[in-house]
């Protein structure tokens, strides 16, 4: 109905403007990395089809807003490039080259500096950031498979998993070097920063839970270990800034963890090797890339059911839309 009555108030000299309105008035897509295929499938979240399916470089993997929420950006970690896409429309804006390996990639919150983890050539770059454009700063080598990021709330520190070692690496992000390692259980993937980042929760692909690291004294220690299930990976905030989701890629499962007691309150069964997630801006639905089943699950978080799933293309694992849940 909204879109009928917008459309009745458009004359044919207000064309353009009226095909604004509309854009607007739609809701936003939904954006699912085809990694095997270096493709972006573009997923109507009212009609549940794909759209449209964007080319990108080879083995996109993750990808991240820009500060001023103009660009989403796509890394594609074997092309050493960035595609910038339209969150509103999926209109592919501009392509960067000479990005090294971008297997993950994060902006720091006062909005300076961009990391990448260079996955398969062992390094971490950091680049100044203006806005625009991107500079490198500094190319750290790291232990082996750099893997995830956490960047702190102040812009000092981010973190990063070395999937292969079995570590957790601490770079001051100012000086471009490294301030600490520490070994961690297998396999380490995600990061997830909770209480002031004074506590790093970290998914352990490896094994069957999630590995609790406090990161608040000089020397990091491990306190804790939370059981989730096997192949614990991603992490997506709930919204609700009590909790959060892990998705544990071989027990197909995803739970939602108690930020306070650091337990398991919930479990969601979800198929096909559940990666990377994505939750609806109303807190009611959660988008899943099922890895190995070449599909989007979609599951209703109040009844912890699967609703559906979308085919898209091989090998799914970054998934956003920008109607979504506080992070």
């Amino acid at each position: 109905m909204r879109l009928i009555s917008i459309a009745a108030q458009c004359g044919a000299a207000l064309a353009f403007a009226c095909a604004a309105l509309v854009a607007q008035a739609e809701a936003p897509p939904i954006f699912v990395l085809n990694s095997l295929d270096a493709t972006v499938s573009v997923i109507d979240p009212e009609t549940w089809t794909e759209k449209q399916r964007i080319p990108t470089g080879k083995e996109p993997h993750h990808l991240y807003l820009t500060p001023d929420e103009s660009s989403l950006i796509v890394a594609n970690s074997a092309s050493d490039s960035l595609t910038f896409l339209n969150p509103r429309t999926a209109e592919v804006q501009r392509v960067v080259y000479g990005i090294i390996d971008p297997y993950h990639l994060r902006f720091s919150p006062d909005m300076k500096w961009f990391v990448t983890a260079g996955n398969r050539l062992n390094h971490i770059d950091v680049y100044r950031w203006d806005g625009q454009n991107l500079k490198l700063a500094k190319r750290i080598p790291s232990g082996k498979t750099p893997s995830h990021i956490w960047i702190d709330g102040r812009s000092t520190t981010a973190y990063v998993t070395m999937q292969d070692s079995d570590e957790l690496v601490a770079v001051d992000i100012a000086t471009q070097t490294i301030r600490w390692r520490m070994p961690t259980g297998p396999m380490p993937a995600d990061v997830f920063g909770i209480r002031g980042g004074t506590i790093l929760l970290v998914g352990l692909t490896g094994s069957d839970g999630v590995q609790v690291i406090d990161v608040s004294q000089p020397v990091p220690q491990a306190i804790g270990k939370i059981p989730t299930g096997k192949g614990a990976h991603a992490f997506r905030a709930t919204g609700d800034g009590r909790s959060v989701f892990v998705s544990n890629r071989v027990e197909n499962s995803i739970s939602r963890i108690d930020l306070d007691t650091l337990r398991v309150t919930d479990t969601y069964p979800v198929p096909g090797g559940p990666d990377c997630m994505d939750v609806s801006d109303d807190q009611k639905t959660l988008y899943v890339t099922s890895r190995w089943a070449k599909k989007l699950s979609v599951i209703d978080i109040p009844s912890r059911k699967l609703k559906r799933q979308v085919a898209v293309g091989r090998s799914p694992h970054g998934v956003w839309t920008l109607a979504h849940a506080g992070r």
